[in-house]
């Protein structure tokens, strides 16, 4: 048998037998695991006046379309070298085998088995998920309001997964007359999902469901009709359909078409049921289309055509709209109002003005109530607002913390689900009764191996970056630990898109904390913790404070006695994995390792390629170095791909999936590449590529625990930790 069937068929092989040809060892080196060395094969491209040399170009398959939709057409010199790689990391972790099994059984030991979400009424009946003792997937679960008899599961994912490498239910619901139920599934992790409809009544599954969609589907209120988005073969939203909710392909009737490229488009049911939208935009700009509810085959009516630099959208409450917008110079959002028949931006009125540094985040709308949520001094609250006006904030005590809202269902009632936590308290659900100004706790989080917040202690302080920026930092820890700069640290960063990273509760930091490790957040700027110029103020031409920003939190950590310089492992993902990829060649002196998780590192090609499905619609966030040559030399001058050079880079692992649509497996492997023959420090660069999955990684909720103990064993083995057989 060839190697490359040997290869394909799943064959053990010894790690030599996986090397490229050009890999060597010597008599000196032959002891150690050798890593795979990747062909250089330079690709020369000339844009704008510019020209710059792609050695790895050749890691992507130029039919990747088709591989995001079937992984075994992956060309067979990729696949031997992803092969490879895999093989090399898992021997250059083989010390820490023990160590991983250890730390998934106390990251899964602190986890309820056999739990289920708080049930959400709606009409007769109470809607749940539970997970059964040792499930990787949920059911979607139903019985008879104000009941614990009758119940009926709707969706068996743990059944249907079985025996699949990757199987992900996106979005799932019932019809509002609570007679079908659909769901969206994807079984490549590409998030081309396929929503299959199921009679409630028969349990039987309606054929021929809408395939190639975002996921993204309403039904409308009537129960009659389903909306849902195509997907085209560049993955990106470009068309709103509608069918009879129980028909098929045949009785599809085109709704909308986006003809702007840079444009995403989502679906949404008014609180108040009176109305469908079409929600589009960008980073820049947006523009919501209505059908009303009495007529749902009605063509769609636009609320108030885009514009240059306008962000809103719009809540229907009271007979009125409520609009959440930055218009009028509002860089933290207002709120306007304006009638039903009259919603253009000319009959807007004023409602909640503009607060420098208030961050209206979204609101919603019950029957006799306005609910926002907005974050003030990098911390979200709850404002609950009532038909006449008035106003109150539903307090919380610790020194941070997160709040978001729960699921609800309906509209006509006076209580509201949010849910609460802390790094040092798990989660909690509450129902709030907007009237009565009262809470009850639902659930609390359970760990079953135990866990009590006395033990840790949460800090919150603020670094100033080199601008005089004050970026805050939220540092978790064992309570009383001495700050003496011998704790090592895990330095967690995001910073793009205006995503707020916030003071949350997780399970797996813990495995961490507990061995005296510091956990720390810096809240850098391109997110929104501070508001949404935080966010303008971290990206595009001004990209590089996220970068500054989470340099000065670590320094400032090291200042205060928290970790040193050589003991800190810093972990980002996606756009935060961009992050890492520039602190590692600004900085690698203040590493000792690097996680970079599917990271967005290959930005000046990627922004570059058209075909990919995120390309236009960044160009708002990076800049567009096709037609720009600002906005090329500014990415060039950050992108980590292109700026890796000789340095002293700390160990780094990077991580990727095949069928990942969003980052793209060969951004990792590239990086991982071209770092390996330039650093001078001797420490490892590890490539990990799950060929089963896209860019969330394993679907199980204990198989994602493995690929945690995996990355977190990296960390330790990076700080040279003996429980992980020592360092690198």
């Amino acid at each position: 048998m060839h190697r490359r069937d040997m290869l394909k068929a799943g064959a053990a092989l010894p790690l030599a037998a996986l090397l490229p040809a050009c890999a060597s060892t010597t008599p000196e080196t032959a002891a150690l695991p050798q890593p795979p060395v990747a062909r250089r094969d330079p690709k020369t491209i000339e844009q704008l006046g510019r020209v710059r040399t792609d050695d790895y170009h050749w890691l992507k398959d130029e039919n990747w379309q088709a591989v995001m939709r079937d992984p075994t057409l992956l060309r067979s010199d990729i696949r031997d070298y992803l092969i490879a790689e895999n093989a090399y990391r898992e021997e250059m972790m083989a010390s820490t085998a023990a160590l991983q099994e250890t730390l998934f059984q106390e990251m899964r030991g602190r986890i309820k088995e056999d739990d289920s979400t708080v049930p959400a009424g709606d009409g007769p009946w109470e809607y749940f998920a539970r997970y059964e003792t040792g499930a990787q997937h949920p059911q979607h679960v139903r019985r008879p309001r104000h009941r614990t008899d009758g119940e009926q599961i709707l969706l068996d994912v743990e059944a249907q997964a079985r025996g699949k490498d990757y199987y992900d239910v996106g979005a799932a619901t019932h019809s509002p007359d609570h007679r079908l139920f659909a769901y969206a599934l994807d079984e490549q992790g590409s998030e081309y999902y396929t929503i299959r409809i199921k009679d409630l009544e028969s349990g039987t599954e309606l054929p021929d469901g809408p395939e190639s969609t975002t996921g993204d589907f309403v039904f409308s209120p009537d129960s009659r009709f389903l909306f849902w988005i195509f997907r085209d073969a560049n993955g990106r939203p470009t068309k709103v359909y509608r069918r009879p909710a129980r028909g098929g392909a045949r009785d599809d009737v085109l709704v909308y078409e986006e003809q702007d490229e840079g444009f995403f488009i989502g679906l949404g049911v008014t609180a108040s049921r009176a109305f469908i939208t079409i929600n589009c935009g960008n980073q820049e700009q947006s523009e919501t289309w209505l059908i009303p509810a009495a007529t749902p085959t009605a063509a769609p009516v636009c609320f108030h055509p885009r514009e240059a630099a306008l962000l809103y959208d719009a809540t229907h409450w009271q007979g009125r709209w409520h609009i959440r917008t930055n218009a009028d110079g509002a860089v933290d959002f207002k709120v306007m109002a304006c009638d039903e028949g009259a919603t253009g931006r000319a009959h807007w009125r004023e409602f909640l003005p503009h607060v420098p540094g208030r961050f209206i985040l979204g609101v919603g709308a019950y029957k006799d109530f306005l609910v926002r949520l907005e974050r003030v001094n990098a911390l979200p609250r709850i404002v609950i607002r009532d038909a006449g006006g008035e106003e109150h904030v539903v307090a919380q005590d610790e020194e941070a913390y997160d709040l978001e809202f729960g699921e609800s269902f309906e509209f006509d009632t006076s209580v509201t689900r949010f849910v609460y936590q802390s790094p040092t308290t798990p989660r909690q659900w509450f129902d709030y009764d907007m009237k009565a100004r009262t809470r009850t706790l639902r659930k609390s989080q359970e760990i079953p191996s135990g866990h009590d917040p006395a033990r840790y202690e949460t800090r919150r302080f603020m670094a100033q970056a080199p601008d005089g920026a004050e970026v805050p930092v939220t540092a978790l820890m064992l309570r009383g630990a001495p700050l003496d700069g011998s704790a090592p640290m895990l330095l967690y960063g995001y910073g793009s898109y205006g995503v707020s990273i916030d003071a949350d509760f997780s399970i797996r930091r813990f495995s961490l904390v507990d061995r005296g490790w510091v956990f720390a957040i810096a809240h850098v700027r391109g997110g929104s913790e501070k508001g949404w110029g935080w966010f303008l103020n971290g990206r595009k031409f001004d990209k590089k404070n996220t970068f500054t920003d989470f340099i000065a939190c670590a320094e400032a950590l090291i200042a205060r006695g928290y970790s040193s310089a050589g003991r800190i492992v810093a972990e980002g993902r996606s756009a935060g994995g961009l992050l890492m990829g520039a602190i590692t060649n600004m900085r690698p002196d203040l590493w000792a390792g690097v996680i970079g998780g599917v990271p967005f590192v290959d930005v000046l090609n990627t922004m570059s390629d058209t075909s990919l499905p995120l390309t236009p619609p960044e160009w708002p966030e990076w800049g567009n170095p096709l037609e720009d040559p600002a906005a090329y030399d500014y990415i060039a001058s950050y992108c980590p791909y292109t700026n890796v050079d000789r340095r002293p880079y700390p160990a780094v692992l990077a991580t990727g999936g095949l069928s990942d649509p969003r980052v793209t497996y060969w951004e990792p492997a590239k990086w991982a590449a071209k770092l390996r023959p330039h650093t001078t420090s001797g420490r490892p660069i590890l490539l990990k590529i799950n060929m089963e999955a896209g860019h969330a990684g394993a679907t199980g909720r204990f198989d994602y625990l493995k690929e945690l103990a995996h990355d977190y064993a990296f960390a330790l083995k990076a700080v040279g930790a003996e429980e992980a057989g020592g360092g690198f």
